[in-house]
């Protein structure tokens, strides 16, 4: 690896020195900061936004999204369908990882081998597909099990790894950061991508190179990047008001009129299409962290009804959010498709009601159990949570707040342990359509489906209409089917939508970015002027 990077700086040398790629003239160090770290740089680790999106500046997918979120040519530079289940898609010729080997069918197969093997997080993005085939050096097939009208969606997160340089550093497997272990891929990386890493500190710093072969024409004019962790709040806005970062991701809502009202710097602002949410275990017949013993009270519909009258979410977004929240009552939000006006109507408070209801299940005097939350990962994520506590605590409900960092927050409650309770989640649809959230979070868990079902909510109805609506190509039919499982899924109260948060960054004022309603960070866009 120290040889691989070494060669990477002088080639980097070379490249500033002989005037080539676009702004070499001009090339900058970019510095900026989040309130948590990346935790690994296998790009299969973890199926979370901001790991996906920092790693995908390394590596690449074979489809990707342009500045407008639309699905635009990558890795492969076209597609077709030889039949309604046959993709082909045609890969770029004379692409090079950053170790210098070439980018082939081979690397294809292998990632998609790789993905979908023990270790993966991110098996569900070919979980319609039944066969990845080599036609050729530079064309491969996906043959799915049937019609799969979203299939590029589906694999825009999906970055490539080369075949050789896992082989070499036995890394051919991922490792899922829920089992506390690291392989070679965990620190080092090798991708195709428009930066190469250079060093890694984890928890405190990370930092990547440009790189000089990228196969793109460079939009950015980035020669270095270096990405810091700063957890406290007060001490990453200090940092970006003195100049000794250039932008901060992750942007206290309490912070945001200060900022915009600072000299040399600019809020970036726009609405994501996350939507963060509550979920209680089902699946148990005792929850791990009550003091009810004997029966699970999250079994009975009652209670987490009881639970969502009990929380108003108006007061998280005025209070907690400063306005920078949309409520609702739906997983998904505006921007996906299957989101529709009609079927988003928040739940009013009622505390009244909710003690009739848990009076009714049986807990008259309420009950005791831990919520897990993180503490840095969604904007004010342990502030929305302590909130809960107060607003369940109205109705009797005796709350314990155990508030992690996202490192040891996602090991307990995500696949494959599943150690929680009551927790607080966020899902972005990484399609942009409800099918995504419809099977990895509500789908009932086993195999690629509901992997993120925490909870362990289940419905046969439910999952009949999820796989229904994958391969349903009339869009009106799609939609009825998408309606009527957010209603069955409602009407349960399988888990408890909070809101859409609100994206804002801040940035110095001589940096140009793109702001994206996923939340991605796409380093390819940024430049850094005088």
């Amino acid at each position: 690896m120290r040889r691989l990077l070494l060669a990477g700086a002088a080639a980097l040398m070379l490249c500033a020195g002989t005037g080539i790629g676009a702004g070499a003239a001009q090339a900058a160090t970019f510095r900026w900061a989040n309130d948590g770290d990346v935790n690994s740089m296998d790009p299969y680790a973890r199926n979370e936004t901001f790991l996906l999106s920092f790693t995908a500046n390394i590596y690449e997918p074979l489809v990707r999204r342009n500045r407008e979120l639309k699905v635009e040519p990558a890795l492969a530079v076209s597609w077709s369908q030889p039949s309604p289940t046959v993709w082909r898609l045609n890969l770029r010729q004379g692409v090079k990882f950053h170790d210098g080997s070439p980018f082939t069918a081979d690397d294809v197969v292998f990632s998609a081998t790789r993905v979908r093997a023990q270790g993966s997080n991110l098996t569900s993005v070919l979980s319609s597909v039944k066969e990845v085939r080599k036609v050729d050096d530079f064309t491969v097939e996906f043959e799915t099990h049937a019609p799969d009208p979203i299939f590029l969606e589906e694999i825009t997160t999906w970055t490539m790894m080369s075949k050789r340089w896992a082989e070499a550093n036995n890394a051919t497997q991922a490792v899922d950061l829920t089992s506390g272990q690291e392989n070679f891929a965990t620190r080092n990386a090798n991708g195709t991508g428009p930066f190469m890493l250079a060093s890694r500190e984890p928890d405190r710093r990370t930092v990547l190179r440009a790189n000089p072969n990228w196969w793109d024409k460079p939009e950015h004019n980035l020669d270095e990047v270096v990405f810091n962790v700063i957890g406290n709040d007060a001490t990453r806005i200090a940092a970006l008001l003195s100049g000794e970062v250039d932008m901060v991701y992750t942007v206290p809502p309490q912070d945001t009129e200060r900022l915009s009202r600072a000299p040399n710097v600019r809020i970036h602002q726009g609405p994501e299409l996350r939507t963060v949410f509550l979920g209680f275990d089902q699946s148990r017949d005792e929850l791990l962290k009550s003091d009810v013993k004997g029966k699970n009270p999250f079994r009975d519909v009652r209670v987490r009804r009881a639970f969502q009258q009990a929380i108003d979410l108006e007061a998280i977004k005025t209070r907690i959010m400063r306005g920078q929240s949309r409520p609702t009552n739906l997983m998904i939000g505006p921007g996906v498709n299957g989101w529709t006006e009609a079927a988003d109507r928040i739940v009013r408070p009622n505390i009244d009601g909710a003690k009739r209801l848990l009076a009714e299940a049986g807990y008259p005097n309420g009950f005791g159990v831990t919520m897990d939350c993180p503490n840095d990962r969604y904007v004010n994520d342990e502030a929305i949570c302590t909130a809960v506590v107060s607003m369940l605590a109205r109705i009797g409900v005796r709350v314990t707040l155990n508030a992690q960092t996202r490192a040891r927050y996602f090991a307990e409650i995500l696949a494959p342990r599943y150690q929680t309770s009551f927790y607080l989640l966020g899902w972005t649809p990484t399609t942009y359509d409800a099918h995504n959230t419809l099977y990895n979070i509500m789908g009932t868990r086993g195999g690629t489906r509901g992997v993120f079902n925490s909870g362990g909510w289940s419905n046969a109805r439910f999952d009949q209409l999820t796989d229904q609506i994958a391969v349903e190509l009339d869009a009106t039919k799609r939609q009825q089917m998408i309606d009527e499982a957010m209603k069955i899924h409602a009407d349960e109260v399988g888990h408890i939508p909070l809101h859409q948060q609100v994206v804002v960054w801040a940035a110095r004022q001589n940096i140009s970015l793109q702001l994206m309603s996923d939340n991605y960070f796409p380093l390819r866009y940024v430049r850094v002027g005088q």
